[in-house]
């Protein structure tokens, strides 16, 4: 099982239309194949200056993969998310088999 989890924040003004139509196409990822438990979530910790996230999870390797090579994600990235996102931090990991 592979975690992806991104926090970022938005170019937009907080409760701004924009900000709300960057939301509602953030979350229409969630309708690709190999995501498992997608999640949109905004941040409530005063620690970072991020606030929002994404999270989900996939099966193996070959389901992350297919969803970051997959054409809506790609395009998604390209057209919405470099435009939009002010900055971002990524985190994709697994389990540690402890032994």
């Amino acid at each position: 099982m592979i975690v992806h989890s991104v926090f970022f924040k938005l170019k937009h003004a907080v409760g701004s239309p924009e900000e709300a139509t960057f939301l509602n196409k953030a979350a229409k990822l969630e309708i690709l194949p190999g995501i498992e438990n997608f999640q949109l979530l905004e941040e409530v910790s005063p620690k970072n200056s991020y606030t929002f996230g994404l999270t989900m999870e996939f099966a193996d390797q070959s389901a992350y993969d297919g969803y970051n090579n997959h054409p809506d994600h790609i395009r998604f990235v390209e057209k919405v998310w470099l435009k939009e996102v002010a900055e971002f931090q990524e985190i994709d990991h697994t389990v540690y088999p402890r032994t």
